[in-house]
């Protein structure tokens, strides 16, 4: 089968398209025909060597797909042979086939496309555990949303408004207000590009905090990290929460003081781990995320799509903080 492959450590560029053997369901998994992989920034530092999990190369990357089932291994039940299916995997998904352990597949709903389905669940599961698990976000309070034109940034801004947040959108454009307002932000703040000297770390800080308003920021969501972080930790309400997400700015260093001065918490979010560690609480996230999406309140913004030829040029785009929404290769 086709796959586009890592053979060595770097970036993009190092990826090349190859055949290799295909694999097969072992216990426990499905074997997925791939018809659309997303693009996620764990694809960005998989190929680096600068990811929690490192695989035996030559792999690919992408971890969340949509597609049909080929094969059912043994010890699974409720799947068969042509069922469509989403699926979150460590790596594997650039290409023709993938197998899946078969507790982190879901229908795909009838009616919606591969592209779409592949787009939905990294984001939005991480994002729902966020704000419920780890925000406690509550009806009323007001969520600050960083990076939030990107996937998971979208999905923020809308599972936001879903549960009855106040909610201000963080981006570095005007390009991505424009995606943040149409998501449904109620407000837009748009901030400069870091690096940021004290003086400029002060103005962005001055901008989140006129943004949210006198009473603070309840939950902030932060995909970014970086020289925005503690920026926006100034702007916290009193015992509100602030989700660490990602870093794709960098890790940053809060001073701890603040903490203290707001009586808040820093929540780290590792939703790969709660998967695993609670399967039956992320099935039951999923299964509400599904039913927003039939409701109509959310819905995944695909605004590029690939051939599996160029999906290396879909991780730099993500890599350079140029997406908006969410990047698909479509594989078959």
């Amino acid at each position: 089968m086709k796959a586009l492959l890592s053979i060595a450590p770097g970036g993009p560029e190092t990826l090349t398209l190859g055949e290799v053997v295909a694999p097969v369901a072992k216990i426990g998994e499905l074997l997925v025909d791939v018809r659309a992989c997303a693009i996620n920034y764990p694809d960005v530092l998989i190929i680096e060597d600068k990811y929690q999990m490192r695989p035996e190369r030559p792999f690919s990357p992408g971890c969340e797909v949509a597609g049909t089932v080929v094969a059912v291994g043994a010890g699974v039940e409720d799947w068969a042979v042509g069922d469509r299916v989403v699926a979150t995997t460590g790596h594997g998904g650039l290409a023709e086939q993938v197998a899946v352990p078969a507790a982190m597949a879901f229908p795909l709903p009838p009616g919606r496309d591969f592209a779409q389905g592949a787009a939905l669940l990294l984001t939005y599961a991480t994002t729902i555990h966020a704000l419920l698990d780890r925000g406690r976000l509550r009806s009323g309070e007001t969520l600050l949303v960083l990076g939030a034109a990107g996937g998971v940034g979208l999905a923020a801004i809308e599972l936001g408004k879903a549960y009855g947040a106040r909610v201000i959108a963080a981006v570095s454009s005007a390009a991505k207000a424009d995606a943040a307002r149409a998501a449904g932000a109620d407000d837009v703040v748009v901030y400069p590009r870091a690096p940021f000297d004290r003086d400029q770390a002060r103005a962005v800080g001055a901008l989140f905090k006129a943004a949210v308003g006198p009473g603070g920021a309840d939950v902030i969501y932060d995909p970014v990290g970086g020289d925005y972080a503690e920026p926006a930790l100034r702007a916290i309400a009193w015992g509100g929460r602030y989700l660490v997400v990602g870093f794709p700015a960098g890790i940053p260093k809060l001073p701890l003081n603040l903490t203290l001065l707001k009586s808040c918490d820093v929540c780290g979010v590792f939703w790969g781990a709660f998967a695993m560690r609670d399967p039956a609480a992320n099935r039951a996230h999923v299964d509400t995320l599904f039913q927003l999406w039939a409701e109509g309140r959310i819905a995944p913004v695909v605004t590029e799509r690939f051939a599996l030829a160029d999906g290396g040029a879909a991780i730099a785009k993500l890599g350079a903080r140029d997406a908006i929404g969410k990047l698909v290769v479509e594989v078959a």
